[in-house]
């Protein structure tokens, strides 16, 4: 078995030309990848243009890296461009049998007035209902014949992720960012945010621990074909808990119905989505416009692509790949309030404490009339 790490470059670029100028701006990035037992980051930066007033890098509550920035100056654009080198080791797991049974584990995270166990504790933050997760008993009776009694948890988890590819078409033009879990069980087609959301709350309806992680997927060219610019996408797929096995934690892809290895790249892991958008924030200004959204995963043992196929931006060398994804992005200036609360602290401290910028440092206060800019959509499968 090689277990040599496959190592990739990789560029996801963001531009936003708000056809007016904007003169405030708060930004929160989930673009800076998570290092992991199984992933190492050789280089990492963002380029910001023009340079934010102010900006912060730190961690959020999941322990996601996460960069905050701010703009106290009008600007007609923005571009976001973050670039890294990522070796991802081979880490597929075998003898998904030996887990342990899914009562067991949904007994574990079952409250009782014994103390805990510290992993399990750690796991049930994502036990619960989010912002894009719903526990329905309609859930519950999808995933029940996936998972029989004396079940390994991620034996059936492996039976729900195969039944999900199954049952439902990949349809970009179904869904949009906000689309209800239910209403993608009805419609049985959506993206991968969809998918994974949809298992996530099948899981959880069950009393077991899923997470959701978001990332990059290689996609291949057609055979005798370059590699282009913008083939490749934001991608979404689902963590299962599965205490004692490796790492404690099993990756599952419904959107390919299959485990991810060495061709998954992981940026960032929370509950849901809403958790881990790209890039999320508030505006003041602007005119409203929808981002160009560029994405390009390079094998470093490949000759680098040189075809774009999205106009505003530029193809050149790795340290500034241009590439181009079809995520569904949005600006939702209507929205701000409901959509992206948890990058103003001064305005709604109560919603999301555990994902506001540091305190020292600040920078000042957002005026509550701020315009919103909804949160990237991280969607298309390969």
């Amino acid at each position: 078995m090689d277990n040599r790490p496959v190592r990739y470059q990789v560029l996801h670029e963001t531009l936003y030309d708000y056809g007016s100028p904007v003169s405030l701006s708060q930004q929160q990035l989930h673009l800076s990848p998570r290092i992991l037992a199984w992933q190492q980051i050789e280089e990492q930066h963002i380029d910001i243009a023009p340079p934010p007033s102010w900006r912060r890098d730190g961690q959020d509550s999941f322990g996601n890296p996460v960069t905050w920035i701010a703009f106290h100056t009008p600007h007609d654009t923005l571009r976001i461009s973050s670039a890294m080198t990522v070796a991802v080791t081979p880490h597929l797991p075998t003898c998904l049998e030996t887990s342990l049974p899914w009562e067991v584990v949904r007994d574990r995270l079952a409250y009782d007035a014994s103390a805990p166990r510290p992993e399990d504790l750690d796991a049930a933050r994502y036990l619960f209902e989010s912002a894009h997760v719903r526990i329905k008993h309609e859930l519950a009776l999808y995933a029940a014949d996936c998972f029989p009694p004396g079940t390994p948890v991620l034996v059936g988890a492996q039976a729900l992720m195969a039944k999900i590819f199954r049952e439902f078409k990949f349809d970009p033009e179904a869904t949009t960012v906000s689309t209800p879990v239910m209403e993608v069980l009805e419609k049985k087609r959506g993206v991968c945010q969809d998918f994974a959301h949809l298992m996530i709350a099948c899981l959880r309806a069950l009393g077991l621990a899923a997470r959701y992680v978001s990332g990059y997927l290689l996609t291949r060219p057609p055979p005798g074909k370059p590699r282009l610019i913008g083939a490749d996408a934001s991608h979404a797929w689902v963590s299962v808990y599965a205490p004692g096995f490796a790492n404690d934690w099993v990756d599952f892809d419904p959107t390919n119905n299959l485990l991810p290895n060495t061709e998954h790249i992981t940026v960032a892991i929370g509950r849901d989505f809403g958790d881990i958008s790209p890039l999320r924030g508030i505006i003041l200004g602007g005119g409203g416009a929808e981002p160009e959204v560029a994405v390009t995963v390079t094998p470093l043992d490949e000759e680098m692509p040189l075809v774009a196929t999205v106009p505003g931006l530029v193809a050149t060398a790795p340290e500034s790949l241009a590439s181009a994804s079809d995520e569904p992005e949005a600006i939702a200036p209507e929205l701000a309030p409901e959509l992206a609360p948890e990058i103003a602290p001064e305005i709604a401290p109560e919603i999301a404490p555990e994902i506001a910028p540091p305190q020292d440092g600040e920078p000042p206060a957002v005026p509550p009339e701020l315009s919103g800019v909804a949160p990237q959509a991280g969607s298309l499968a390969a």
